[in-house]
């Protein structure tokens, strides 16, 4: 292999670690707080090659926002929901948004981030509008076998279901410091983690019950 083949791969791995280095300090100190010389620190790079691959910084947080949403609705695809009982596709769903905010826990302040700039880096995104649409035909799917098979009540809308099973797990999260000073709780103890995965389930599930 020459040195010359190497070159695309080169580029890509690049563009890697710039994206990787990017979602840690948009994350911890948003768009107008990170810095593009330490992005380019933390990537092996140079300021340069941020703005040849991307542009201008804020075009760099929107392909690492558009990243993050994409996957998420990826990972959310693969949960082979349209092979699962109605009830049990729903669990998974429920349990597996829980436990991505966990996994996760750059998406919810990079979501917060944007949402302090109403939305409109994601408003450019194409890619992001077409993979909401597949999720949310997915759960539209989930909900009419559910009402098929007399286990879900009919007219629930699939985006107002999804609007709360994401916030009963959001607020939580970003909710957490404030919460163990008011509720003298441990909001991130395993067994409060896993108490609230199991309200979690309970609310979702006596939502949509019949």
């Amino acid at each position: 292999m020459t040195q010359k083949s190497l070159r695309p791969r080169d580029a890509e791995a690049t563009r890697a670690r710039i994206l990787a280095a990017a979602k840690s300090e948009f994350a911890r100190l948003g768009l107008a707080g990170a810095r593009v010389d330490v992005i380019a620190a933390k990537a092996e790079a140079n300021k340069r090659m941020i703005y040849h691959y991307f542009g201008s910084k804020e075009s760099l947080f929107t392909h690492v926002l558009e990243a993050a949403y994409l996957d998420i609705r990826t990972a959310e695809q693969q949960l082979d929901l349209d092979s699962l009982p109605p009830r049990a596709a729903l669990e998974r769903l429920v349990r597996f948004t829980w436990d991505y905010y966990l996994d996760n826990p750059e998406f919810i302040t990079l979501i917060n981030s944007e949402n302090l700039h109403r939305g409109r880096h994601l408003a450019r995104s194409a890619p992001v509008e077409r993979a909401a649409q597949q999720f949310v035909d997915m759960v539209k799917r989930l909900l009419d076998r559910g009402v098929a098979e007399g286990v879900f009540r009919p007219g629930i809308d699939p985006i107002q279901l999804n609007i709360t099973i994401a916030a009963i797990g959001y607020y939580y999260l970003t909710n957490r410091f404030t919460g163990a000073i008011v509720f003298k709780r441990d909001f991130m103890a395993p067994e409060a983690l896993e108490e609230r995965a199991r309200f979690n389930l309970d609310t979702i599930l006596r939502l949509v019950a019949v």
